[in-house]
């Protein structure tokens, strides 16, 4: 061995090498406060070798950044892992960033001859700023799609040539696509290049100089060889447990839903370290200033916080005054300082503080959450992700859509009980869901249906609000055939000698709408319910066959076995009549009854108090709030529902 080793050294000279680097003296011996630069170039080793992993699996695109990053975090063997390290490790650098800079500031090692290799340390510290930015993006999330967009307006408020720099980052006028390639090339390649550059040209310096060591008496000098190096390694690898911790806690990273432009999101927020900054400008004082003096946004963004990192950078020069060191480590602590309260106040009023802003910012997360699951779960049903991005998932999807639509067109007139807060006027009709709790739908549940068939009444005593044109049907509605039937029936109906052929009647009517948890149409229960819906007959008494007033087609499995679908009967058990209860609380039937409740549920003489909008929906809004209001979306096998027919 020791051959091969001679031989080898004889070519390449690597002892001298490994000599020139690992012989350093160390006045005073090696210490713990020494290792933040070690543990700085370790994380960032850390970030090539995953980010070369992740890179192999990327794809820069706005309809692919996305999808390939679902696919590193669902798909890929341990691609959570890696893409979690690279995250955690981009924070880890941060952390290591401050403790270096105030290691550096409070032993004095930015003074003369060290000045050079101090402003390359701030360089270097930028670019590690820059590189979380550009990062942050690449998800193309909303999430990080907004909160970049924040950031290249700020780039845009700089005096004079921000509007050119923020046309250049962005790739043109507008945010998109471009906007992603560049800040990809600038994440993977240019600032890396840079950081490689400058992290050489800060070791060689540092060579140069050779430690700042701060020697106390009565210390004996160490080597870097291996007193230093068992410490660094020590460091090292804490970060990395400290690493591999979070990212096996939060199993990798988050990523909220696809990129929407279209679809605001009220909780974009650069990331913590950017934070102080965010706070600091919504300091009502700050916007006073930029007005003052015409800088505008650009006053708090780019001149206070580059008047500020000057005095940062001026601290060698600072320091050959008699008191410059002083002030140096006093400014560094008042810095640290008031980006850490700023830091902490930003965080508090997103997350604990009762306010509009905050619960707005809480709600906005737990949609953006909410989305991005769903996203996954659509992205991983049989229909997989389309080539036109898996944004359109969440675009064509009831669930998502569906309450969004309802919120804009029908709840101020359909509240439910727990929004009568958020109205000035009172509900005008029943309420069906609420979008907030977007799983719960009470029209067309079995608890609907038992609540129609006997307090018809009670269920819709909210008509009675209705004013003006339609206060006449409404009050016509309130009184007529269908309250009279359930005020007549109702005591027949759920009397204990009737209990099962009251459940049966139910079945039968919610079995109509093919929801998912609805009964077969060839069960017992249903069968014997569509007896009672034709005949009357009870077990105990009867009531007013439902087939006298309404018109049913009901739906059998289909006999040819071909299928597990349903369909409708060759016979209906009623025709011409009005209203339609073919396919009742489905989504055709809503659908209809959403468009045109007149011609769909009333008929030309009946009673309707209800608007149409056909005229005020795109069809596939009429398609997707119907869907959601009869439970016609995918549901996730793993979910307690079963996927819907």
């Amino acid at each position: 061995m020791n051959r091969l080793l001679d031989w080898l050294d004889h070519r390449t000279g690597y002892r001298d090498l490994m000599h020139e680097a690992l012989n350093e003296p160390i006045p005073g011996g090696a210490k713990w406060r020494y290792v933040w630069g070690s543990t700085l170039t370790f994380t960032f080793f850390i970030q090539v070798i995953t980010g070369f992993c992740l890179w192999m699996a990327y794809s820069p695109g706005a309809t692919t950044a996305w999808e390939s990053v679902y696919f590193i975090q669902h798909q890929m063997v341990f691609g959570w892992v890696v893409r979690g390290i690279h995250h955690f490790a981009a924070q880890a650098m941060m952390i290591l960033l401050i403790l270096h800079l105030m290691q550096v500031v409070i032993d004095g090692a930015y003074r003369a001859p060290r000045e050079v290799n101090f402003w390359l340390g701030l360089v270097l510290m930028q670019i590690v700023m820059f590189l979380g930015l550009t990062g942050y993006l690449l998800p193309w999330d909303q999430k990080g799609y907004y909160a970049t967009r924040v950031a290249t307006e700020i780039m845009g408020s700089a005096p004079f040539v921000g509007p050119w720099i923020q046309q250049l980052v962005q790739g043109g006028p507008s945010y998109g696509n471009h906007t992603l390639t560049r800040f990809f090339a600038l994440h993977a390649g240019v600032l890396p290049a840079m950081l490689v550059m400058f992290l050489g040209l800060h070791i060689y310096v540092f060579r140069r100089h050779a430690l700042h060591a701060i020697k106390h008496e009565g210390e004996e000098d160490g080597v870097f060889w291996p007193d230093q190096i068992l410490k660094d390694g020590v460091a090292c690898l804490a970060v990395l447990a400290a690493i591999m911790g979070a990212t096996l806690y939060w199993h990798g990273a988050e990523l909220t839903a696809p990129a929407n432009p279209a679809e605001a999101y009220s909780a974009a927020r650069p990331e913590w370290y950017y934070l102080f900054l965010f706070k600091f400008l919504q300091f009502e004082f700050v916007s006073q200033w930029g007005e003052a003096t015409h800088l505008g946004e650009a006053l708090g963004a780019i001149v206070i916080p580059g008047a500020l990192f000057a005095v940062l950078a001026l601290m060698p020069i600072t320091a050959y005054f008699k008191w410059g060191h002083k002030f140096n480590v006093a400014y560094l602590w008042s810095m640290l300082g008031i980006a850490g309260v700023l830091t902490g106040m930003a965080y508090y009023e997103d997350w604990y503080a009762d306010t509009p802003e905050g619960r707005d910012f809480r709600q906005a997360v737990d949609e953006a959450h909410r989305d991005g699951a769903r996203t996954v779960a659509l992205a991983e049903s049989k229909t997989g992700i389309p080539p036109s991005g898996a944004a359109l998932l969440l675009a064509n999807d009831p669930l998502t859509q569906g309450p969004k639509i309802f919120e804009q067109y029908c709840l101020s007139c359909h509240q439910p009980e727990s929004r009568f807060d958020d109205f000035a006027e009172a509900p005008q009709a029943p309420g069906l869901a609420d979008p907030n709790n977007r799983d719960q739908i009470d029209f067309g549940s079995r608890d609907w249906i038992r609540s129609v068939l006997t307090d018809f009444g009670g269920h819709f005593a909210a008509l009675a609000n209705i004013e003006g044109d339609r206060g006449e049907a409404a009050e016509a509605i309130l009184e007529g055939s269908m309250k009279d039937w359930s005020d007549s029936n109702a005591e027949t109906l759920t009397a204990s000698e009737n209990a099962d052929d009251y459940v049966a009647l139910v079945e039968f009517l919610y079995t109509q709408s093919q929801r998912p948890d609805a009964l077969s149409p060839g069960s017992d229960v249903v069968l014997r319910g569509m007896e009672i819906f034709t005949t009357g007959e009870l077990t105990n008494g009867s009531v007013d066959a439902c087939v006298d007033c309404h018109s049913m087609h009901p739906l059998v499995v289909d006999p040819s076995g071909l299928s597990d679908r349903w369909i409708l009967a060759d016979e209906a058990l009623s025709e011409d009549l009005q209203p339609v209860l073919t396919g009742y609380g489905g989504t055709e039937w809503i659908l209809q009854m959403v468009a045109d409740p007149q011609a769909h549920y009333a008929g030309e003489y009946g009673n309707n108090a209800m608007p149409g909008f056909a005229d005020q929906m795109t069809q596939q809004e009429l398609e997707l709030v119907s869907k959601w209001l009869a439970k016609d979306f995918y549901v996730a096998p793993a979910s307690e529902e079963a996927e819907s027919h």
